[in-house]
């Protein structure tokens, strides 16, 4: 069975095709509204797609609860609420929401929309582009499953899976997710969107690089209008020079201000420094970062051997006045441990460029069986010549030759050179005195020598001076040991403070106060 109709006559004819869809269309309840057409130049029953198809051909127009639809044409369905349109198919749901499409095929019983071919759903600023999108037209939902990107005032973002929350702005992203606009680029697994602020939140494995950094995390958020983050889990802020991670980060692209708390660690590539700690704060304009509670500054080479493990309460970087090098500080009870050296003071400041440690207020240094005091110490190490150490003012170093007997010099300024990780020789300069015990042989020994003069160069070999020379006339003697009293023993201002020195790396967080127990100190020597 074959009807056509055709009016030229327009408003005729739009009340004979309703009029004509009213009378066919009759198994509906009274609950529900049933599909309206509101315009088409032509409308024919065809039984050859089934018994109760009608095709409304040019300008179709129809309306069904709050959608409205525009085609070139359609098949619609006599007791249901079925639309298949086709061609330049566009619906309109409320005063935002528009969805185009070659064709859609539209449930309106089941509240749901196929859209297929060059497929847009525009809302308000946003537009989401994709191939096939299932459209749930109650909970306002669309749905792709073979790419789609969504493009907005701020963003423009594609993954090979998506869901658009229309009603709550979110858009859900999943599988080969990437996302940019002229300030960023991500890639991610998974992700969320809210389309209204431009943040991102953070579900999965996700890289975003902006123009000063490479940012990561497993959760969290990014405010793409802000260059602002939060980073939750596994999160890390790098660039060519430096990296920086924590078990949280708080990023700030835009003034360059970050904060970090928990297994915070900071490495800088370029002068092979790390710190750690618990707190760390960063500002970009002025370069400057701080790292607080169990803070250790840590200056690593190719062996443990050489590498130097630094403690102390607060630990700050600063720029130095040479692009790419850095000025390290360490201040309040500072400990620090290699392999060679271990010493206490109050603060230290690391130079990058001259590879230079400074130690400050009443610092003390141990190399092997030595101790040396001063009232500022600094040490710089060279690549192809023996590293070298200035002690400045009240320079005193003391060397045990065993439980009851120490070696020492004392001076007002001393400079001294370590080869291969052991003290070689000392210069002194001004107010020089000596104290050791003299030797004929390697275990002999045949009294103490004390000895004044205002220069002395001396040498060791195997921890022992080794040879002394006094730039001018010196005044001493040789005392032998059954002459010796407890007086005799010790130079003026003479102390051992074994009972500081830190024992190894994991040593450095202790406390520098005296210990009433020293006999495992003792053995340090043995032990390193």
């Amino acid at each position: 069975m074959f009807y056509k109709i055709h009016i030229s006559n327009h408003r005729l004819k739009v009340f004979l095709l309703i009029i004509f869809y009213c009378f066919h269309i009759t198994s509906f309840s009274q609950e529900k509204k049933r599909v309206n057409i509101i315009y088409a130049d032509f409308l024919e029953s065809d039984e050859n797609i089934a018994k109760n198809a009608n095709r409304l051909i040019g300008s179709v127009n129809i309306q069904h609860e709050d959608i409205l639809m525009w085609c070139d044409s359609a098949y619609t369905y006599t007791g249901t609420n079925q639309v298949d349109a086709f061609g330049n198919v566009r619906i309109e749901q409320g005063d935002t929401l528009n969805l185009y499409a070659d064709k859609i095929y539209y449930n309106g019983d089941m509240n749901f929309a196929q859209a297929i071919g060059n497929v847009k759903l525009e809302n308000k600023s946003t537009t989401l582009l994709t191939d096939t999108l299932d459209y749930d037209l109650a909970a306002n939902i669309g749905y792709y499953n073979n790419f789609g990107k969504i493009i907005d005032s701020t963003n423009i973002l594609t993954s090979v899976i998506g869901r658009y929350y229309i009603d709550n702005n979110m858009a859900h992203f999943y599988k080969e997710v990437e996302g940019y606009n002229d300030k960023y680029t991500l890639n991610s697994d998974t992700l969320n969107y809210n389309t209204e602020t431009g943040r991102f939140f953070i579900v999965g494995p996700t890289i975003i690089r902006d123009s000063a950094n490479t940012l990561y995390a497993e959760n969290g958020w990014y405010d793409t209008k802000t260059n602002e983050a939060e980073l939750l889990k596994k999160p890390v802020v790098s660039n060519e020079k430096q990296q920086l991670s924590a078990n949280f980060i708080n990023y700030n692209g835009t003034n360059g201000y970050s904060s970090a708390k928990g297994e915070v660690q900071i490495e800088d590539f370029e002068n092979n420094v790390m710190i750690i700690g618990q707190n760390a704060t960063y500002n970009k304009e002025s370069d400057i970062a701080t790292v607080t509670d169990s803070a250790v500054f840590i200056m690593y080479s190719e062996t443990d051997i050489d590498t130097l493990f630094v403690h102390a309460d607060t630990l700050r970087t600063i720029p130095d006045s040479i692009e790419g090098e850095k000025i390290i500080m360490a201040f309040y009870g500072v400990r620090f441990f290699r392999s060679d050296l271990q010493g206490v003071c109050d603060s230290l400041v690391y130079l990058s460029k001259d590879s230079l440690v400074q130690f400050y207020d009443l610092p003390i240094i141990w190399n092997d069986i030595h101790q040396l005091s001063a009232d500022y110490i600094e040490m710089q190490q060279f690549s192809d010549v023996p590293d070298e150490m200035r002690l400045v003012n009240n320079s005193f170093i003391v060397s045990q030759q065993d439980s009851n007997r120490f070696d020492q010099i004392k001076g007002k300024n001393m400079t001294g050179y370590i080869i291969e990780n052991e003290l070689s020789n000392i210069k002194v300069d001004g107010n020089g005195e000596t104290l050791y015990y003299a030797r004929e042989s390697e275990n002999e020994i045949i009294g103490l020598n004390r000895a004044v003069s205002s220069n002395i160069a001396i040498q060791f070999k195997e921890g022992k001076i080794f040879k002394i020379v006094f730039i001018q006339q010196p005044e001493g003697e040789l005392k032998p040991l059954d002459q010796l009293n407890d007086e005799d023993k010790t130079l003026s201002g003479f102390e051992w403070k074994i009972n500081l020195r830190p024992l190894s790396k994991h040593d450095i967080f202790r406390k520098n106060t005296i210990q009433e127990n020293i006999s495992t100190q003792e053995n340090i020597v043995d032990e390193n």
